[in-house]
């Protein structure tokens, strides 16, 4: 059972994270990864790192004898799988042990019993832990599960039996849109674990999600490190996790602490894991799945606790005893995560791929940055789409409120987008910041959805001073020698430069003058003296008329991209001639990102409207519905079923009805 080195089966910031904890108990630390991922982090940190695919998960971190062989090929004695990915694989933790390797996990037969919602929730129920009414059971068929829904009443939740993550789940308010909800759900399940069989459970309406970080040995110890609520949510993935719940008692604390080692006991549980409650506002607690494997937001517990969970997770794999009892957990302070995304949530949060131009995460009393990137790596399609986490400690919750707010505003990404603007506004709420916040937040707080940038007339000023100031260099710098008094020298007044740029959708003309220090820019009726003080890789320092600014870019040719707090902006220049070949105009519909056709349901000759379905895209680990933008006659379907696309590939045409 002992070891002195592991491989980690995973990618990213996890992956980093499990190398430097295992690293730091002396052991050896291997890494695996891609082509795609050739520039990651882990791969830089590891002992050694074994290349096992090119990019698609379905052929490299999700091909169990991959990992095994990179395991036997090292030397490794232990497989941490991280989160994600096989984590959750029984069939997987069983080849691991069979291969006579350490699982860094619970027992095979405990995956398998928690993996299956359908299976955990009857175990649960026996084991007389508090369950949401529902229905669990092995007939599959359309007409049962639209009859149990009927006698559980309406809201109600579809979910994938299998699998996690938000996939495969359906909120279903009206009989009317059940048997849609189903068959999505279904597909999406089927797609994304193997298995389409589905659950239904009565919807609470505005819950808190709260989850006990449970840990067990080989022992017969089992102890609970607290809890975290994640409320905010969207789509039933996490947005912020915190510890401890706002809202919890010592009282409630060890009711739903026992009630998850009752959970933990029930199947011989070994490790870390969580247990997922629903809590609602008169205190009552529901269990909703349990989690085998280390999870995203377990900073918030470490910071809290005190504790380094990947290094218990590496003793009980040893075969030590907790090093802590019950009565030993104590938890100071308070801390708080938020997952920095590639999605742009203006666009209804579409995940975002490109490169990293720029990245400088922050740093300062109380802050912790999970980071799985680093400047010049590519964010592909094949992965999730989370790039860093972002976590900050407090004496207080608003004092780790306050860090973490700056924290997310320091923590700039350049290149493709993110959701850092959408980050900063949540942490901000006012429900949000008195601890109010449930299941229904983001719901309540974005109505309408979170809204795209709009860009002040003095960050336009900064973002064509700069793009022009880069022109000025290459032009000096093409001249040779010429003084900067010479550079742009004219006998005749010089007139204002008319630079269009655009914002997103939006279309910008500002208008600029050369000055001896700088430029002076008109936007609309405003005017601006911009000029430009200190740079170093990135940071800069600007004077706009009679203030000093300081805020990070990143400048290419016919692009500047600024981060000025919390926004990031990416102002473009047109190319003269250039047409936007990604564009969806009018009927004609396009991918809106790289990704997978998982099936199409429009045919030629069909008459659709706004709004309708049309397709669905599978990318970054969901699935994204592709509709209609018009009424009208689909013309032509250029894609079918299984097929791989590129962001702007056409999809469909509609001719558009008049």
């Amino acid at each position: 059972m002992a070891f002195d080195s592991l491989l980690v089966a995973n990618r990213g910031e996890i992956a980093a994270r499990v190398i430097r904890s295992a690293q730091s108990l002396g052991l050896r630390a291997v890494a695996v990864y891609t082509t795609a991922d050739a520039k990651a982090p882990h791969v830089a940190i590891a002992d050694e790192a074994v290349w096992i695919g090119e990019g698609p998960v379905g052929d490299s971190y999700l091909v169990g004898d991959k990992i095994l062989e990179a395991a036997q090929q090292t030397g490794a004695g232990a497989i941490h799988p991280g989160y994600g990915f096989l984590s959750e694989n029984s069939d997987f933790a069983q080849a691991v042990e069979g291969a006579g390797l350490t699982f860094i996990g619970p027992e095979p037969k405990a995956i398998l019993s928690m993996g299956n919602k359908a299976e955990a929730k009857r175990l649960m129920i026996a084991a007389g832990v508090p369950c949401v009414p529902g229905y669990e059971g092995e007939d599959q068929t359309d007409a049962v599960l639209i009859g149990a829904a009927g006698k559980i009443g309406f809201p109600i939740m579809v979910k994938a039996a299998a699998g996690g993550g938000g996939r495969g789940m359906r909120l279903v308010h009206d009989s009317a849109d059940l048997a849609e909800a189903i068959t999505l759900a279904r597909s999406e399940a089927e797609n994304a674990f193997g298995s389409g069989e589905l659950i239904l459970e009565k919807a609470i309406t505005r819950p808190r999600h709260v989850e006990i970080q449970v840990f067990a040995d080989t022992h017969g110890n089992v102890i609970h490190l607290g809890e975290r609520d994640c409320s905010v949510q969207r789509r039933h993935q996490k947005v912020v996790e915190e510890a401890p719940c706002p809202v919890m008692t010592p009282e409630l604390r060890a009711r739903m602490g026992a009630a998850a080692v009752d959970a933990a006991r029930a199947v011989d549980y070994r490790g870390a894991g969580t247990v997922e409650f629903l809590l609602d506002g008169s205190g009552a607690f529901y269990f909703l799945e349990m989690n085998t494997r280390l999870q995203v937001e377990h900073p918030v517990t470490e910071l809290v606790t005190g504790l380094d969970l990947v290094a218990m997770q590496i003793a009980v794999a040893q075969g030590e005893p907790l090093p802590l009892t019950q009565d030993d957990v104590t938890l100071t302070g308070h801390a708080i995560e938020v997952r920095l995304y590639a999605e742009d949530p203006a666009n209804d949060y579409l995940p975002a791929t490109g490169p990293i131009d720029l990245w400088q995460p922050a740093s300062g009393p109380g802050v912790r940055v999970d980071a799985g990137v680093v400047t010049g790596q590519e964010v592909s399609p094949f992965y999730d789409p989370m790039l860093a986490k972002l976590i900050a400690f407090g004496p207080t919750r608003e004092a780790a409120r306050a860090r973490l707010t700056k924290a997310v505003k320091d923590s700039v990404l350049l290149g493709t987008v993110t959701n850092s603007a959408f980050l900063a506004d949540v942490l901000g709420q006012d429900a949000f910041a008195k601890g109010e916040a449930t299941t229904a937040f983001l719901d309540q707080a974005y109505p309408d959805g979170f809204p795209a940038t709009q860009a002040s007339p003095a960050n336009v000023a900064l973002a064509l001073a700069l793009l022009l100031d880069a022109d000025r260099q290459r032009t000096k710098q093409a001249a040779g020698y010429v003084s900067d008094d010479q550079l742009g020298w004219s006998s005749a007044a010089l007139l204002p430069l008319h630079v269009p740029l655009t914002l997103g959708e939006e279309e910008l003309t500002p208008r600029a003058l050369a000055k001896p220090d700088g430029w002076r820019v008109w936007v609309g009726d405003d005017q601006f003296d911009v000029s430009f003080a200190d740079r170093a890789n990135g940071q800069i320092r600007a004077r706009i008329n009679d203030q000093t600014v300081d805020f990070v870019a990143h400048v290419t040719r016919d692009a500047v991209q600024i981060a000025v707090g919390a926004e990031r902006l990416v102002f473009r220049r047109p190319r003269p001639g250039a047409q936007d070949d990604t564009a969806a105009a009018g009927g004609r519909v396009v991918a809106p990102m790289p990704g997978l056709v998982v099936e199409v349901q429009a045919e030629p000759g069909v008459t659709v409207t706004k709004g309708d379905r049309l397709a669905v895209l599978e990318a970054m680990k969901m699935q994204h519905q592709i509709t209609a933008a018009v009424d009208g006659k689909v013309a032509a379907v250029h894609v079918k079923a299984g097929q791989q696309l590129t962001a702007g590939d056409v999809m469909i045409e509609i001719e558009e009805s008049e």
